[in-house]
C-alpha cells in the first residue's frame, strides 16, 4: 500500500497484541454520521488482510454497522473462527469506549483454476473520458473520488417526461488515482449514495444498516485494472416502511466483473 494516500492512511491500523488492532477516523472520509461505510469496511478488511495467520483472499464480506462511529481511535479484533484446508472464516469488531460500534464476518479462500462463466454482462456505456467528472460534495468522502455518471446523479431533478428511478449508472475511481485492491475495491463498492435521493430528489437522513460485499475478482485481476475506472451500477428494488434496499455491481473497463454488493439501508420518512 502507498503511505501517501488518504484512502491508506485512513484504513491503516497498528497491531497490540495478536488478534487485536488499532486505528483512528480519518476527517477526509467523514459521512453524515461517523465515517464512510465503505471506508469502514476496508478497515475491517484490512485486519484480515495484515492478520499473519489470514489464509487466500477475501471472497465474501458482511459488515453491520451497529452504531456510530465517534471521531477518534478505535478498536478492531479479528478472529479466525475457523481455518480449513483452503477456507477460512473471521469475525470482526470494532469497538470504542468498550462498545461494539461495527461487526463483520469475512469467508477467504484459495482460489484455484476452475470453469470460469460470468452471466452477468457489464451495461453499455459511454467511454469514462468522454464524460464530465461530476462534483459530488454531499460530504467528505465523495471528494475521494471522481464520479462520472452515465446517469441516476443523486439529488438532481428528472425531467418532466421521466420517470421514477432508483439507477445509477457512472464510472468511478480513486482520487488521486490509486491501484486497484482488495481494500480500495470494498470501499468503492459502497460509493453508491441512498437510493431515496434519487425518488425524492432532495437529501434524506439515511443510512447502510447492512452490507455483503461478493469478491469476484482474483488479486491478478485487479491488478490488470490498475488506477483505471470501474462502471458501477446501482439499483433499489423496494423502498418501504423507513429501510430500502439496494443492489449494485463493478465491473472493469473491459467487462470484467469484479464486485456484486447488497445492502439493507435505513432512510427516514
Amino acid at each position: 500500500m502507498s503511505s501517501h494516500s488518504l484512502f491508506d492512511q485512513a484504513v491503516a491500523l497498528s497491531a497490540v497484541s495478536p488478534n487485536l488492532y488499532t486505528g483512528a477516523t480519518s476527517d477526509a472520509f467523514a459521512n453524515m454520521v461517523g465515517p464512510f461505510g465503505g471506508l469502514t469496511a476496508a478497515t475491517l478488511l484490512n485486519a484480515v488482510l495484515q492478520h499473519p495467520d489470514r489464509l487466500g483472499d477475501p471472497v465474501s464480506l458482511t459488515v453491520n454497522f451497529a452504531g456510530p462511529v465517534g471521531d477518534g481511535p478505535f478498536e478492531v479484533e479479528a478472529t479466525p473462527l475457523r481455518t480449513n484446508r483452503s477456507t477460512q472464516h473471521w469475525l470482526l469488531l470494532q469497538k470504542q469506549n468498550g462498545e461494539i460500534v461495527t461487526s463483520a464476518t469475512a469467508f477467504f479462500a484459495t482460489r484455484r483454476e476452475t470453469l470460469s462463466e460470468q452471466q452477468l454482462a457489464a451495461p453499455s456505456a459511454p467511454a469514462a473520458e468522454t464524460l464530465p467528472a461530476v462534483a459530488v460534495s454531499i460530504r467528505n468522502w465523495f471528494k475521494q473520488y471522481e464520479f462520472r455518471f452515465v446517469h441516476g446523479v443523486p439529488l438532481t431533478p428528472r425531467q418532466a417526461d421521466q420517470a421514477a428511478d432508483t439507477e445509477s449508472l457512472l464510472w468511478v475511481r480513486d482520487k488521486p488515482e490509486r491501484p486497484l485492491d482488495y481494500l480500495s475495491l470494498t470501499a468503492l463498492g459502497d460509493v453508491f449514495a441512498p437510493r431515496i435521493f434519487l425518488l425524492r430528489e432532495n437529501f434524506t437522513p439515511s443510512g447502510t444498516v447492512s452490507m455483503t460485499h461478493y469478491f469476484h475478482a482474483t488479486s491478478d485481476e485487479l491488478a490488470r485494472v490498475g488506477s483505471g475506472y470501474l462502471l458501477g451500477q446501482a439499483k433499489a428494488s423496494r423502498l418501504h416502511s423507513n429501510y430500502a434496499d439496494q443492489i449494485a455491481h463493478l465491473w472493469s473497463a473491459d467487462g470484467l466483473l469484479l464486485l456484486t454488493s447488497t445492502q439493507s439501508v435505513y432512510f427516514k420518512e
